[in-house]
């Protein structure tokens, strides 16, 4: 472990994102050496199996030999080339196959580098295609209940997380939001089909409502993070996407954190059979390894700003924007979907640790236990009110990286978890579970 004046140099020069500083003279930084597969090691060899991703981003392990030899192999080629008046075959060949893979029709792609950009550069670029249209008024835009969407100014307009937005309001335009199709929301008796409907029913009715002025409604599709995994019916996508064409509202889908397979299917829009007018993809986009998102969208949405005049092109850069080092990593990521037919590895994982959390999800202080693809979550009756800090600690002593949100512990591990790996990450949970209820 460094020693002692490590950590005080850490602190004194590094300003960590989303921490209370002072909290961490009470909970130390953990300091991390390396990585390899799902474990994460400190300075002693002491390891930690990353039961969260690393923030939701590392899909296919730690230090991945083949994402690994394809950067290395693009640094002896190109490290970076502006994209504004350049290209490169990288970029060319991720747009390429995201347009391959993702719902039809969403053939262009915008890259930034990262998932509150993307969020930006959707809101912006809906605006101004109305814009562009002549519709002037429509520069509004909605969201779910309890969303995320990043935490610049204009994604933090349409995230409803008080935490975050509380401090910035001056600065932030006032968007609304509607009720969320979370299921835990529905009445006794009442199935997360017909809620998500319910809820789609009040959609409606503030479109009919605001439609004149709203640009777009956006959403987390399937799984809410930030509002503890909330989990809802496609349905609900189902009905916004009709009600948004009735009412000529772009839907922007923002799967930065449940892209790229981690519900079950490549995009979790594809469980609704649904194409979005935007999706966003970023986190895993890249394996884990380097920062780049992606902004998908359509002919329609594109020839708005095909045109003569500067001012009607899409006014947004970013010095960084398709980094070849990214991209490449991003094409390898892509590669291990294919050859190693991850989305069939990951039914079948999935399969296996709901079969063995059993003894976790029938425990009495466990409730709403629910599961999308590769997310599993529940929340935890307990007397604690640091419960979410207990957690975390407690699960470091026992090789585990959690991080609770709230009441609510959940599991986003990476693909290559084993059986093994599971087996240690269920029971030493359950007994977490048991020491804190």
């Amino acid at each position: 472990m460094p020693n002692h004046d490590f950590l005080v140099r850490s602190l004194a020069s590094v300003w960590h994102p989303c921490s209370q500083m002072k909290h961490y003279e009470n909970f130390p930084l953990v300091p991390i050496a390396r990585g390899a597969g799902v474990w994460l090691y400190d300075f002693d060899g002491n390891r930690y199996l990353d039961a969260v991703s690393s923030w939701w981003v590392n899909l296919f392990g730690h230090c991945n030999p083949r994402i690994n030899a394809a950067i290395a192999d693009q640094l002896g080629k190109l490290e970076h080339v502006m994209l504004a008046g350049f290209t490169h075959e990288p970029v060319v060949q991720l747009s390429e196959r995201l347009a391959q893979l993702a719902p039809a029709g969403l053939g262009h792609c915008f890259y930034a580098s990262d998932g509150a950009s993307a969020t930006e550069i959707a809101l912006k670029m809906s605006a101004h295609y109305w814009r562009n249209r002549g519709k002037l008024l429509k520069t509004g835009f909605i969201s779910l209940q309890n969303s995320y969407h990043g935490e610049t100014l204009g994604a933090l307009s349409v995230t409803d997380v008080a935490l975050f937005r509380d401090a910035y309001g001056a600065l932030l335009k006032q968007n609304s939001t509607v009720t969320s199709p979370d299921w835990r929301n529905a009445a006794a008796g009442e199935s997360a089909a017909d809620y998500a409907l319910r809820c789609a029913d009040k959609l409606e009715a503030y479109l009919q409502q605001h439609h004149d002025s709203l640009a777009a409604f956006i959403v987390e599709p399937l799984v809410q993070g930030a509002a503890g995994m909330a989990m809802y019916h496609p349905v609900y996508l189902q009905r916004a996407r009709q009600l948004c064409d009735e009412y000529r509202v772009h839907l922007i889908a923002d799967e930065i954190a449940v892209g790229m397979g981690r519900t079950g299917t490549m995009f979790a829009c594809a469980q609704a059979g649904i194409t979005p007018d935007f999706l966003l993809l970023s986190k895993g986009i890249t394996g884990g390894y380097l920062p780049l998102s992606a902004v998908m969208t359509n002919d329609e949405i594109y020839r708005a700003f095909y045109a003569d005049e500067t001012a009607r092109g899409f006014l947004h850069s970013h010095s960084y924007t398709g980094n070849p080092l990214a991209c490449r990593a991003a094409l390898a990521t892509l590669d291990i979907f294919v050859r190693d037919d991850a989305l069939a590895m990951n039914r079948n994982k999935a399969m296996y640790l709901n079969e063995i959390a059993q003894p976790l999800r029938g425990h009495p202080a466990v409730r709403n236990w629910r599961n999308t693809g590769m997310i599993w979550a529940f929340e935890v009756d307990s007397p604690h009110r640091d419960f979410a800090q207990r957690c975390f600690t407690l699960a470091l002593q026992s090789e585990m990286l959690l991080r609770p949100i709230g009441n609510t512990i959940y599991f986003m591990p990476p693909y290559i978890i084993t059986h093994d790996e599971m087996d240690l990450l269920v029971n030493c949970t359950l007994r977490l579970v048991e020491k804190l209820s």
